[in-house]
């Protein structure tokens, strides 16, 4: 975070009262955000010797800014965590990050319960909000994290929540990237309507406007009638959401041809229907671009505004400049362009590694330096990339993954669950939503009992099954094993049935 420190400072120098950002509570220029992350700088500095790890709850404001250029003044690393994260979830984060340093409002580290005996009150910054940090000393040092300078935490497709570490180098290619593949210039709003816990959300929600001398515009919790008003207000050239998202502002009242200030949206991080955001971007009077990227590979394909809607929308974008996408097959050999296979890349925004017991583990690279995303793929003739699928058992519901294994695991700790089977069922506005099929031992179990144990369990909410169905057995094959496809179409069905006839189903919204 040096490089966004010293150009942040630039620009207060020159021109303080250029707006940075714009959120909740009003307009923020470049010379308060400077001063708000000069102040945290030498609490820091004067808590700590050396430059620290700095785990920080990153909420849509001026806050997450002055923050990251703190920690880059004092050379450090900042991570980003959820102000709605749960305590579980905090501990998670500090046994991967050990961070030398917290940050975040009073009330969520009353939620985390953060530990006064490890990590002291060493004070007040960012308008009221807590620091606490290890006992006078110095840090660990920032050379466990290979050249990084943030970490985010992301879902996954593990169970266990990974804490990715990226560098200020591939931010600053993926933002410029994609600043020159919509046509951004300085002073372009931005809007940043993805929480900024994330790390996409971080680099091109929060890095991006900050290196084009852009205005931040942020959304502080998603609303679908407020983010339309906001993105209408503000003139925002460009801004990148989920598909659930983009698809929940067309249907907005009053929303027709409201958002032709973009210069376009890039859309990624889940299923897409070409048809459905050929409808929305029609409404909206702007363009979508259909992408592909990974927390671990930020952004790294995209069409370009000029490409015909059958490019932008019904395909997943070209490499950036300078990335390699590769499909392969079983054996890894090259496919052909049009042949299905495993995709791969390689380029500048690849991760440092995954954080683990306080120090950046690189991830396992083919012997030729690419990384496996994980996807089933193929290339066009035209050299962009149709992206066909999850290799693992994942729930992609509005652009965040669900481990499947996570939830069963979670399913089955509950007293009086014999079998459980957690299966996708289609949704045309979040993608897939997850339905759970219990066999039951004893009384049945219905939806808020579900609840209530997970809820006790401090399970994840967003990962929490939308669908609860009791069945007498769950489908099987011929050698006795269980048969997913016979399981999402049985959930499906009951699920459609269960929505028409009562509703019983528990909505999640990102």
């Amino acid at each position: 975070m040096q490089q966004l420190a010293q150009e942040l400072s630039g620009r207060a120098d020159r021109s303080p009262h250029d707006i940075a950002v714009v959120d909740a509570d009003g307009e923020h220029t470049v010379g308060e955000v400077v001063a708000e992350a000069d102040r945290l700088a030498r609490l820091l500095q004067n808590t700590l010797a050396g430059p620290p790890t700095v785990l920080v709850q990153a909420d849509n404001s001026w806050r997450t800014l002055a923050a990251a250029a703190a920690v880059g003044m004092r050379g450090g690393l900042v991570a980003v965590i959820s102000g709605h994260a749960t305590r579980s979830e905090y501990e998670l984060a500090l046994e991967d990050i050990h961070p030398d340093a917290v940050v975040a409002a009073p009330g969520t580290v009353a939620t985390w319960q953060v530990s006064t005996d490890e990590l002291p009150s060493a004070g007040t910054a960012l308008d009221g909000w807590t620091v606490h940090a290890t006992r006078p000393g110095s840090t660990l040092g920032v050379e466990r994290w290979r050249r990084g300078v943030v970490i985010a935490m992301t879902s996954g497709s593990t169970g266990r929540p990974k804490c990715v570490v990226q560098s200020e180098a591939a931010l600053r290619y993926a933002g410029q990237a994609t600043i020159d593949a919509v046509g951004l210039r300085p002073g372009d709003p931005v809007g940043a309507l993805v929480p900024l816990s994330s790390v996409a959300a971080f680099c091109f929600g929060m890095h991006l406007p900050a290196m084009l001398g852009a205005p931040m515009v942020c959304l502080a919790k998603w609303n679908p009638q407020d983010a339309v008003a906001l993105l209408r207000e503000r003139q925002v050239a460009w801004t990148m959401l989920v598909p659930t998202m983009a698809l929940q502002l067309s249907l907005v009242s009053e929303s027709e041809g409201a958002l032709t200030s973009l210069k376009a949206m890039t859309v990624g991080g889940g299923p897409m229907n070409a048809q459905s955001l050929e409808r929305a971007e029609t409404h909206l009077g702007t363009r979508f671009l259909r992408v592909f990227g990974m927390s671990e590979c930020l952004g790294h394909t995209t069409p370009l505004p000029s490409d015909s809607a059958e490019v932008r929308l019904g395909r997943d974008g070209r490499p950036f400049p300078g990335t390699e996408v590769r499909v392969v097959g079983d054996d890894g050999s090259l496919l052909p362009d049009g042949e299905v296979g495993h995709a791969q890349v390689r380029g500048p925004s690849r991760f440092v590694g995954y954080a683990r017991d306080g120090e950046a583990q690189p991830a396992e690279l083919t012997a030729d330096g690419f990384l496996s995303t994980g996807d089933r793929a193929c290339i066009n003739d035209d050299g962009s990339i149709s992206i066909l699928g999850r290799e693992k058992q994942v729930i992609i519901r509005g652009g965040r993954n669900i481990d499947i294994n996570e939830v069963e695991a979670a399913l089955a700790a509950i007293p009086g669950v014999a079998q459980v089977c957690v299966v996708p069922v289609p949704d045309p506005l979040l993608g897939e939503r997850a339905a759970a099929l219990l066999v039951v031992s004893g009384a049945e179990l219905d939806l808020e009992d579900v609840r209530r144990h997970l809820e006790a369990a401090d399970f994840p909410k967003f990962k929490w099954p939308e669908f609860v169905h009791a069945v007498p057995s769950l489908p099987q094959n011929r050698v006795g094993k269980l048969n997913r496809k016979e399981a999402i179409s049985l959930a499906s069905e009951l699920s459609s049935v269960a929505e028409e006839t009562s509703g019983d189903h528990c909505l999640w919204v990102p």
